[in-house]
């Protein structure tokens, strides 16, 4: 199936949007609860799997349901088509601050690795699968690098990643070793390993954690400097731990707003 050929325009600093113009005929397709608006002229259709044209089946469907299970995405897709007699426009929203990548796959070989929840929207006739890696270290220890997902096609996919975006060109044999979470996505031909960071000290009291991915060109490679998995941890290890009630500040402000405003207000304290 011809990949369809869409125009689009990314908007916003921080929390981005990818505007995609289709023409008549064409479609896009994109992550579930991923949409923020769209014209009238546009139809939705949820379908099983990733939508691609060689589902063919059940069986195939399942084979691509399954697919998205593993990498820890909804079962199903949206495809939004183009049914009216002229441009009509929908528009996908990045799910946490970050930056939005246009990736070419013409131009990337036809297939990039990508992780988990990286994907967000793209073009008709893009395959979502995953990339399982090889290396048993890389399975015992890879953590966000072991399952990824990998986009097939020569049209545009749409990515997300958290923070600043990166990307490195990397010569045959270079060498770049960085924390798992903070890959976004690669080529096929980067060799992606696990690595030991190699002191103990540093392993137990770095905050960095025991592995890191060794990624060895050939190869292009997207980092990102503030991964989900990051920002959750801080923002847990800063929520109340009393349901709102923690109290903060002076010994007064703490009693008077934390202690009897909250003892009021929340009814959790007995």
């Amino acid at each position: 199936m011809a990949m369809d050929v869409v125009d689009y325009e990314i908007k916003g600093a921080e929390m981005q949007f990818v505007e995609v113009e289709l023409d008549p005929g064409e479609a896009a397709i994109g992550e579930a609860g991923s949409m923020m608006f769209m014209d009238a002229g546009i139809s939705m259709d949820t379908v099983f799997g990733d939508g691609s044209a060689n589902q063919g089946g059940f069986f195939g469907k399942l084979l691509g349901a399954g697919k998205r299970l593993v990498t820890g995405e909804s079962l199903f897709t949206t495809i939004y088509t183009n049914q009216a007699h002229g441009k009509q426009r929908v528009a996908f929203a990045a799910p946490y601050p970050g930056k939005i990548l246009p990736m070419d796959l013409r131009q990337l070989g036809g297939t990039l690795i990508c992780q988990k929840d990286a994907f967000l929207c793209a073009a008709r006739g893009v395959s979502l699968g995953i990339a399982i890696q090889q290396r048993l270290s890389t399975g015992f220890f890879g953590g966000e690098g072991f399952i990824m997902q990998k986009l097939d096609g020569d049209g545009l996919a749409f990515v997300h990643a958290g923070g600043t975006v990166v990307r490195r060109s990397l010569q045959p044999g270079q060498t770049l070793l960085v924390d798992t979470g903070c890959v976004v996505a690669y080529t096929p031909n980067v060799s992606f390993e696990i690595q030991y960071v190699g002191k103990i000290k540093t392993a137990l009291f770095g905050g960095e954690g025991l592995f890191l991915a060794k990624m060895t060109g050939p190869g292009e490679v997207w980092l990102q400097s503030l991964p989900f998995s990051r920002l959750a941890s801080r923002v847990f290890a800063a929520a109340p731990q009393r349901g709102g009630s923690r109290e903060e500040g002076s010994v007064l402000g703490g009693f008077a707003t934390g202690g009897l405003l909250g003892g009021l207000l929340g009814g959790d304290d007995e």
